[in-house]
């Protein structure tokens, strides 16, 4: 007896089942719904994989750019200093196609076409290295277009079936259209979700693109200066600051007593 009440006391104050949650809006989406949700997780999946594999390839960049106003305008020659930089970096490339059109600009007997053409080389060189580090940004402007439009299509057929079970019931009851109704919101909240961080980290790699392209940019006018003018051009390097000598033991510093 005393275990009956128990059980109809905790089954009055048990908190009554959610019938109206995402995965049950989902499923009353069908495929439809279920569609929609899975190319809007691609297009966020995507988007953060492009986000972070830019992002350390552009640090990567950055970081050997900063090595390069350090180390590579001490060497002697740019054939040197181009063996201090990685094989596979960005201003490796510049300074080995800048030293590949060295090779052509002393077969050209025209001082002006043979300037035109080390200056062409080396642009060509710096369009295909910003040509490379602004590959997969386009897929981040597609998504930050498109994805509002995609939870918009979830939402118009969440609207639709909602209607529709208006006009089968003859009324807007709240159990006959909360599910439709969730499922448009939620297509919506999705869309947004999604939609926002590729936009905004399509703007931020772009900022730090351009500044990536002109610092190439420099680089590659200082390089064309010094082949031009036989490695008499070069920029200041600042020189490096002396180590400062260690401190001495306080007990060495002090001069011993002399006795009376």
């Amino acid at each position: 007896m005393l275990i009956n009440i128990l059980a109809a006391v905790a089954g009055e104050t048990a908190a009554p089942k959610n019938q109206f949650g995402f995965f049950e809006a989902m499923e009353q989406g069908g495929v439809i719904a279920w569609s929609t949700f899975g190319v809007l997780v691609i297009m966020s999946i995507g988007s953060f994989y492009i986000l972070f594999t830019k992002y350390f390839e552009q640090q990567k960049v950055m970081k050997q750019g900063r090595d390069i106003r350090t180390n590579f305008w001490r060497a002697n020659s740019l054939k040197e200093g181009a063996g201090k930089l990685d094989k596979n970096s960005a201003w490796r490339q510049i300074v080995d196609d800048g030293l590949a059109a060295e090779t052509q600009y002393g077969k050209m007997d025209d001082d002006l076409e043979a300037h035109d053409w080390l200056h062409g080389s080396l642009a060509r060189s710096e369009s295909s290295i910003n040509a490379k580090l602004a590959g997969g940004l386009p897929f981040l402007a597609s998504v930050g277009a498109t994805a509002p439009f995609v939870g918009l299509f979830g939402t118009v057929v969440g609207i639709y079936r909602a209607l529709i079970n208006i006009g089968l019931e003859g009324s807007a009851s709240i159990d006959k259209v909360a599910g439709p109704v969730g499922e448009a919101l939620i297509m919506t909240a999705l869309g947004l979700l999604v939609a926002v961080p590729a936009v905004l980290a399509y703007n931020w790699l772009q900022v730090r693109n351009k500044k990536i392209a002109g610092e190439l940019t420099g680089f590659s006018t200082d390089v064309l200066a010094n082949i031009t003018s036989k490695g008499a051009v070069r920029p200041i390097v600042a020189a490096k600051a002396p180590a400062k000598p260690a401190a001495r033991p306080a007990a060495a510093a002090a001069a011993p007593a002399k006795k009376v």
